[in-house]
């Protein structure tokens, strides 16, 4: 272990005051990245801008004090945008949707007293990994329109279909008949600043090492468009391409943003279906940010999936019974967290204080920053998600990986991200079938004597009906007066259908003078296979629970 990880490692142990030093900058970061994506989502939802704002206050210090995540960020998603469009317009209110949020986070909490959580290790490597990249892709192409000044789709929107009839890639085109060139200089300049300060000499430099290169470039955005106003009118950046956050005004302000459930509508049909939708979606979303985030976290920590998914729960209630949007863990907050240096969860908590504080104190200074300024930041995010150095890692993984991997990534750059990975999910399997239907069995001949040639066949660990043809295709071929061994003793599980060929085979081979020998060929197997499963199994998820306990997540 080298002198720097023992320090790393060192401050950790040291818990979150030690850690400090690393998690504020990190926070400042998430937030900056936050803002608009709040935002962007709410209007993208068809719901009040500040139920975004809401939800990424509750995301950060409700689900961030309770979360076991020492790195991931919740607040709105992207991925429920759809849904909770839809549920508004079905519904008849945003009263009676606050309701479904409220009822989607018990639904919530319950699956996670289910221990539903441990759905996520489910996922392959090569569909996370694909997800990870897909997003950062995603991000990048979302982005470049909003620093070329034409902000038409709302920051957050990550789906190919976009509300203006356009998609990804033709917003490309659609972009250059808006170009702001004020914006162009200001996403320029944030961007070089950006590459800049990842420069190893900057790193050097002691007064700048805990200064974060988005705030510099925020910072400079801002002066550089105020420049512009006093002395370069036509290159100035109107308010259409700044941050838009509602500004709020007093206690009275605060009130009349404020919107709450009508828990009449507890025993509405429709209410409960939207509320299971969104609580099984957000969980779904939730579980595969947690294991993108526990891969790229440097020191490699396991999160409690169980208590994320109770932790989340409690989020959507708080959200819901306030105004807000419903809320999953997200993984372009959580990668930014991560590529700032976030250390432990006071990152995750401290931006929604940041949040809650500039949303209430200096609202007009938020209202400021020009878009193309975060879209700089957004961009280096992407592209240290999406690095081509990933997808020549998963390349020379062989087909196995990279398929499921590039399914993964153009579904989700042609749909959306549960979409994305279903599809790469699909592909996984697929290619997981195919081994499993040329590699069932195999069948040597071992010897000749007195007796006659005698074959054996080696059944593999998981027999299925999928492999029936051509396991009777090759008894079938099996010559008379032969011995023939049928050798289970590897097997975990075979199915009924496969027990029936091998039993008929057994009674049809007396005709044909063919003596067959069975070696722990039983129905019983599938049963004891379960069991040793579930004991396996349990002992797994003891380990990851011990683990996870014993390291500190801040």
């Amino acid at each position: 272990m080298n002198t720097m990880k023992q320090r790393h490692e060192l401050a950790l142990d040291r818990g979150w005051v030690a850690n400090l030093k690393y998690d504020l900058p990190a926070s400042l970061v998430v937030f900056l990245v936050a803002t608009p994506l709040c935002l962007g989502i709410a209007m993208a939802s068809g719901a009040p801008l500040f139920a975004g704002i809401i939800a990424g206050i509750v995301g950060g210090i409700v689900v961030g004090l309770a979360s076991g995540s020492p790195l991931g960020v919740s607040g709105p998603a992207a991925g429920l945008a759809v849904i909770v469009l839809n549920a508004i317009a079905t519904l008849g209110s945003y009263e009676a949707f606050l309701t479904s949020v409220v009822l989607a986070g018990v639904f919530q909490m319950a699956l996670g007293f289910m221990r539903a959580g441990i759905i996520g290790y489910y996922f392959p490597s090569s569909v996370i990994k694909g997800m990870l990249a897909g997003i950062g892709l995603i991000i990048i192409l979302k982005q470049i329109p909003h620093a070329f000044g034409y902000d038409k789709v709302p920051e957050g929107n990550i789906s190919f279909q976009q509300p203006d009839q356009h998609n990804t890639f033709s917003e490309l085109w659609y972009m250059f008949d808006a170009i702001t060139p004020g914006a162009i200089i200001v996403s320029a300049l944030s961007l070089f600043l950006l590459i800049l300060w990842e420069r190893p000499f900057i790193k050097r430099i002691k007064a700048l090492q805990y200064v974060q290169g988005p705030l510099v470039a925020v910072v400079v955005g801002i002066l550089l468009n105020l420049g512009f106003a006093a002395f370069a009118p036509s290159l100035a950046i109107d308010s259409r391409h700044m941050v838009s956050i509602p500004i709020i005004d007093g206690m009275a302000g605060l009130q009349n943003v404020l919107r709450f459930p009508d828990l009449g509508h507890l025993s509405n049909p429709a209410v409960l279906t939207t509320a299971f939708t969104m609580a099984i979606v957000a969980s779904l979303e939730t579980l595969l940010c947690v294991e993108a985030t526990d891969k790229l976290d440097p020191f490699k920590r396991i999160t409690p999936t169980d208590r994320e998914l109770k932790a989340q729960g409690l989020g959507n209630i708080v959200s819901g019974l306030i105004g807000g949007l419903p809320i999953t863990q997200v993984i372009v907050r959580s990668s930014a967290n991560i590529q700032s240096g976030g250390r432990t969860k006071v990152s995750a908590v401290l931006h929604g204080v940041l949040l809650l504080f500039a949303v209430l104190l200096i609202p007009k200074l938020l209202n400021l920053i020009p878009l193309a300024t975060l879209a700089a930041i957004l961009l280096v995010v992407g592209y240290k998600l999406a690095k081509p150095a990933m997808f020549k890692a998963m390349y020379k993984l062989g087909w196995f990986q990279f398929v499921p991997f590039m399914v993964t990534v153009v579904g989700i750059l042609l749909t959306d991200l549960l979409v994305g990975i279903a599809l790469g999910m699909g592909a996984a399997i697929f290619h997981l079938l195919l081994i499993n239907l040329r590699n069932p069995y195999f069948l040597v001949e071992e010897r000749h004597d007195e007796h006659g040639d005698t074959f054996v066949l080696h059944l593999s660990e998981d027999v299925s009906f999928l492999n029936r043809a051509s396991i009777m295709q090759t008894l079938d071929s099996i010559p008379p007066h032969t011995r023939v061994i049928i050798d289970a003793s590897r097997s975990v599980r075979i199915d009924y259908d496969v027990y029936e060929i091998l039993t008929e085979f057994e009674k049809k081979a007396e005709l044909n003078d063919i003596d067959v020998t069975m070696q722990g060929v039983s129905l019983g197997k599938s049963n004891d296979s379960v069991e040793r499963a579930k004991k396996v199994f349990s002992e797994r998820r003891q380990r990851l629970s011990s683990l996870a306990a014993s390291r500190p997540v801040g």
